[in-house]
């Protein structure tokens, strides 16, 4: 799709997860994508540990949800427990959420990563070009100029907008000057992944040991690994936890037989987050905007949503459908919904760190009791629905995820309707003829009982579903398209 003098639509700095899915679902869509990584291959130890059902979705959505499930398992619990072993709190995790898959899975990210840079590389709209180092960037009316430097020296490359994907230390962000806002939450954690032996003996759910000898993480990975996660004590240093004969004893406390131990590594767990995420054609996605404690499993989860929250909104602006004002619903819609999760994380993780043994008696008492009694010790990790110009303020169900029901004999709804938007409604829409989908269409016949059932509780007789599956609105077919049109391209 790019203009004559461009070389690409889309230029993406970073081929991590979020770029590689970003440059995939552009790609997937009809526009042209150039993705750019400074290595030379995934990262090949684990580091991402958990993803949930809308990313599952996701994954299904560009096709590699069997090769993904192959490399990860659907995790079971989730407990806070006393130094004693008492279990403080527990969270069951359904084996089939609203996305159509299991609430949470524990996975092996180089799998992941490799499998979504194949169907990158076979896709006639998509480029990898690796071993390019982002230098710098020059913007224009019309588009943005970047330069890289690659194994024939400095390159060019134009394209209608940049995103930078290149996490945490992002060039991009630093290029066009953004600053973060902290959360000032900071501490040290010595984080062990293993291989799992023959004869291992490992806990079956995720662990938050809360001792404030020395708070630790327990949890499974993708099949056949596991991971420890040792908070660092005042006076530690990262050269000392890293020494092996640091580490065996550690792990040796948990008398889980023969492992191997794979990576090592010391993180800061921090909240961060990019006070700008759009400066002209250029904008930020994942770690590059934001980045958040590991104790809610939502950090890359939150990046992946941020590319496919972007990757429709610049589909539409670069066909014409769409103003370019629409791009600035991106960082509006995307930054309280990160908020909610870097704020549950770092409370989860404030309850784990604590390190004052009278304070952690307290704190074991009161969750004690509030486990006894039935309430949950934690906040629900449900963000709001999203809020901005594209969706339709007012409207039920507006900015919530919308379901994807599950058929035994049809499969998920996304596989059987396709790309959105969608307006499916109780009866044919002639005024949105080119993306309306009747409920009686035998399309929908698997799941047309859980669909009229939604729409009965919204009291609508149609829903608009975006590209992203987040409801556009719901209520009177015609009403919603008229909408939805006036939300891309306000007069």
């Amino acid at each position: 799709m790019a203009d004559e003098g461009f070389d690409c639509d889309v230029l993406v700095v970073g081929l991590g997860p979020v770029g590689a899915m970003l440059a995939l679902l552009l790609a997937r869509s009809g526009v042209s994508a150039i993705a750019l990584d400074k290595d030379t291959a995934v990262y090949p130890l684990p580091r991402a540990a958990h993803f949930d059902h809308e990313i599952m979705r996701l994954f299904q959505q560009v096709g590699i949800a069997e090769e993904v499930g192959r490399n990860a398992q659907a995790a079971p619990a989730y407990e806070f427990r006393a130094a004693d072993g008492q279990v403080l709190m527990r969270i069951d995790l359904p084996q089939l959420a609203p996305c159509g898959w299991a609430a949470g899975y524990m996975f092996h990210q180089p799998a992941v990563e490799n499998a979504l840079r194949e169907r990158l590389e076979a896709d006639p709209l998509a480029q990898m070009r690796l071993a390019h180092r982002f230098v710098r960037l020059e913007q224009y009316a019309d588009g943005v100029t970047a330069t890289f430097a690659g194994p024939d020296g400095e390159t060019q490359i134009r394209a209608r907008y940049l995103v930078g994907c290149d996490g945490a230390s992002s060039a991009v962000r630093e290029a066009i000057g953004g600053a973060l806002d902290d959360y000032r939450f900071d501490e040290p954690w010595l984080v062990i992944d293993a291989v799992v032996e023959p004869g291992a003996r490992l806990p079956d759910v995720n662990l938050q040991i809360c001792d404030p000898a020395r708070p630790t993480t327990c949890v499974l990975m993708g099949p056949g690994r596991h991971r420890w996660e040792f908070m660092l004590l005042p006076g530690e240093t990262a050269e000392q936890v890293l020494d092996d004969g640091f580490i065996t004893p550690l792990i040796e406390a948990w008398d889980c037989g023969p492992v191997r131990l794979e990576r090592k590594a010391v993180y800061r767990f921090h909240g961060l987050v990019a006070k700008d995420w759009r400066a002209g054609r250029v904008l930020l996605a994942g770690d590059s905007a934001h980045q958040m404690p590991p104790f809610a499993g939502q950090g890359m989860c939150s990046g992946l949503r941020d590319a496919a929250n972007l990757a429709w909104k610049l589909r539409v602006v670069l066909r014409g459908e769409a103003d370019d004002a629409l791009l600035d619903t991106y960082q509006a819609e995307r930054e309280p919904h990160v908020r909610t999760y870097i704020e549950l994380a770092i409370g989860m993780g404030r309850v784990v760190c604590t390190q004052d043994p009278e304070l952690a008696a307290q704190r074991d008492a009161g969750m004690l009791a509030q486990r006894a009694a039935g309430v949950a010790p934690l906040p629900p990790a449900a963000p709001a629905a999203l809020a901005s110009a594209a969706v339709m303020t007012g409207a039920s169900g507006a900015g919530a995820l919308f379901p994807q029901p599950v058929c035994a004999q049809a499969g998920r709804l996304d596989d059987a309707i396709g790309e959105g938007p969608w307006l499916i409604a109780r009866e044919p829409c002639p005024e949105a003829a080119d993306f309306a989908i009747a409920l009686s269409d035998p399309r929908l016949a698997p799941f047309a009982q859980d669909i009229d059932a939604w729409l009965d509780r919204h009291g609508a007789s149609a829903v608009l579903v975006r590209p992203d599956r987040y409801v556009f609105g719901a209520g009177e077919p015609a009403a919603l398209a008229a909408a939805y049109r006036r939300a891309l391209r306000p007069v």
